[in-house]
């Protein structure tokens, strides 16, 4: 799934890889495609996971793992990092989630549960001061329901700004319009996402 992401970052963009499963992306980014990864906690040019002796406990992202740095990197302070994701500088960010609607919604820092722990870091910023927000996610729970849903029953962290979804089983676009199927992996079948998410998608493949 991130390797697939990966292809669809193009060359010169400014972006922003969210925690868990998009801080994976890193690593499947072409070495001779330019992309500048930015993390919220203050590096621009952030290269991938670091491993055996490259690992500096002082040089980490914003999901607490240990990166490594590439030629031409840059630290400053939270506050310009939040300035950056929230002034439009940032080309794509990739963010997780607990729910994204067919026109884009999402919702990712609170399940509503009373025992569920928030955590709303950078996403807010993140889903309305970047161009394009992909969303990487498995499609269902564990309990097998559909992650793309009408409509959201999650808390909002914002509204229509997801552009792109990734999942283990297809590749969304979403908009306005609602949801098209654009790609498909293994034996999957557009009939067999329309009963699964309850959703009219188009097949656009």
């Amino acid at each position: 799934m991130a390797e697939r992401v990966a292809r669809d970052i193009p060359e010169g963009a400014y972006v922003n890889l969210g925690i868990g499963l998009p801080t994976k992306i890193s690593d499947y980014l072409p070495s001779d495609r330019e992309v500048i990864l930015h993390t919220e906690n203050g590096m621009l040019g952030m290269g991938p996971a670091a491993v055996g002796d490259e690992i500096d406990q002082d040089l980490m992202n914003a999901g607490k793992i240990p990166v490594t740095e590439l030629a031409g990197s840059s630290f400053f302070h939270h506050a310009d990092s939040f300035a950056m994701m929230r002034g439009g500088h940032l080309d794509v960010c990739v963010l997780g989630a607990f729910q994204v609607s067919e026109t884009g919604d999402l919702a990712n820092w609170h399940t509503g549960a009373p025992d569920a722990i928030p955590a709303v870091g950078g996403a807010m910023d993140l889903a309305t001061g970047a161009k394009d927000v992909y969303v990487l996610m498995e499609l269902t729970t564990k309990t097998g329901t559909s992650k793309l849903v009408k409509e959201l029953t999650y808390p909002v962290t914002g509204i229509g700004c997801v552009t792109r979804l990734y999942t283990d089983r297809a590749v969304f676009a979403l908009g306005a319009e609602g949801a098209s199927v654009i790609e498909t992996f293994g034996d999957t079948t557009i009939d067999e996402l329309r009963e699964l998410t309850g959703l009219e998608l188009k097949d656009a493949r």
